[in-house]
């Protein structure tokens, strides 16, 4: 697991740990039930407080995306599927809302776009 923080961005460190763990439990490159670094252990990697990323797992397993074995640590969470079909849904909104501003400056059409996605579809189908 790597985690990158950044200084100089107005982000709290926090939540950059929350969401850089939260990615790659999503992507799958931290599997299911993997054993997380201890918050102690993580924090004295990155160099800060041990609070700063007890409060990034709190709100992980809060979330549902770690559990806590009492003595043992912290786990991934099996994947809510539920979970990552929502996620999935906001980032495809997210690109759409793009996609709609780049079809209105370039005076593309809905049925242009519309043909666009059924074409990339029929590559991910196959």
């Amino acid at each position: 697991m790597i985690i990158l923080i950044d200084n100089k961005s107005g982000e709290p460190i926090y939540n950059q740990i929350y969401s850089q763990i939260r990615s790659q439990i999503i992507n799958g490159e931290i599997k299911e039930n993997e054993l997380l670094p201890s918050i102690r252990g993580l924090a004295k990697d990155l160099r800060i407080s041990f609070l700063t990323t007890k409060h990034a797992y709190d709100e992980l397993e809060k979330e549902g995306f770690i559990y806590t074995v009492q003595g043992k640590g912290c786990y991934v969470a099996p994947r809510n599927t539920e979970l990552i079909r929502e996620e999935n849904l906001k980032k495809i909104e997210e690109h759409i809302e793009q996609i709609t501003q780049l079809a209105t400056y370039g005076n593309i059409s809905k049925s242009e776009i519309l043909e666009m996605l059924e074409f990339a579809m029929e590559d991910v189908k196959r």
